[in-house]
């Protein structure tokens, strides 16, 4: 460490490392961006240029055997998740892995035999957002009585055949891609896990990926997550909790703007003229600085881990049934 600063080092000149992960990161109060690396030296200089970083590596193995280098973020294709992860914490790097952290549940499990000295967590930036914070405080405040059910929609429109999140066979689709958020948004607001899902599933007949996906999990106790991803669809994105007293919704769960305020609305029944609707304003915010500082002072030890490698497991059992209720043409035991 230096200075009581995490030195990261960034794989790979992916967009959403350049234009999100990495300037949270350099925004992080105990983080710095000390290093990039891409499968071509011209591309990670190119890229250290354009964000301000020191060093540029033209593999990643060389950047893993940088000793200034304490952790780094992985957001490689979906397949390349696992091997580079554990390629990392054998350098001795902690790791904040994109999410999905894996292909399957035998691919995530492998993860076990990182050594506990080892910082590892699914860069889920949305759980780090306070409008995800309030809105749980208000389930568990009682305001909306039993929680019963939480609707989510995640959707955007992308039939780029030269994309990755349409190439079948390194975990493109809309379970791995998205699907795994409306996942999080359940386990998260119900605070448990789901005993058993049932999908249904429109697959895309030149990608062969999963493009629409429609599911339910039973969470016990009466309590239902029911949610609709989709690649192939009008842009849409919401989280909305139901309980015996009133309405919560989160206008935009996911891909929240970092200058831009969030909403929350609250209702207790039917309003048509709005009068019992209450509407929470939230503070603008980077919810990928968030999920950087919180990393940082995880592996700083000045804070425990909110989600290791065992919650990433737990996830990618429900993704994975999702296809198993696919093939089985029912419900599947989770």
């Amino acid at each position: 460490m230096s200075d009581q600063k995490v030195r990261w080092g960034i794989i790979s000149t992916a967009n959403i490392g350049m234009k999100q992960v990495t300037p949270g990161i350099m925004a992080s109060e105990h983080s710095v961006a000390t290093a990039i690396a891409s499968r071509s030296l011209d591309s990670a200089k190119a890229a250290a240029a354009e964000l301000g970083i020191e060093k540029a590596y033209g593999s990643y193995e060389e950047m893993l055997a940088d000793p200034d280098i304490d952790a780094v973020y992985n957001p490689l294709p979906n397949h390349l998740h696992v091997d580079l992860t554990l390629k990392a914490a054998a350098a001795g790097k902690h790791v904040l892995c994109e999410k999905p952290m894996a292909m399957d549940v035998a691919d995530a499990e492998r993860l076990r035999s990182i050594s506990k000295d080892i910082i590892v967590a699914e860069a889920f930036m949305v759980r780090h957002h306070p409008q995800w914070h309030r809105a749980l405080e208000i389930v568990k405040s009682g305001e909306l009585g039993e929680l019963r059910s939480i609707n989510v929609v995640f959707s955007y429109f992308n039939a780029d055949p030269n994309n990755v999140r349409n190439k079948a066979d390194i975990g493109g689709g809309a379970i791995l891609d998205i699907g795994c958020y409306a996942v999080t948004a359940g386990r998260y607001f119900f605070q448990g896990e789901p005993s058993r899902i049932v999908s249904l599933i429109d697959r895309d007949p030149n990608f062969h990926t999963d493009r629409t996906v429609s599911a339910v999990a039973d969470f016990g106790n009466g309590q239902q997550l029911s949610f609709m991803v989709s690649t192939q669809m009008v842009g849409k994105q919401t989280v909305e909790i139901l309980g015996t007293k009133g309405r919560l919704e989160i206008m935009i769960p996911f891909n929240a703007p970092k200058n831009k305020e969030t909403a929350i609305i609250i209702d207790h029944g039917l309003n048509h003229d709005g009068s019992l609707t209450r509407r929470e304003i939230l503070p603008a915010c980077d919810q990928y600085t968030l999920q950087a500082e919180n990393f940082a002072l995880a592996v700083l030890g000045k804070r425990p881990l909110d989600y290791d490698v065992e919650d990433a497991i737990k996830s990618m059992k429900i993704l994975e049934a999702l296809v198993t209720s696919e093939k089985t043409n029912g419900w599947v035991n989770i």
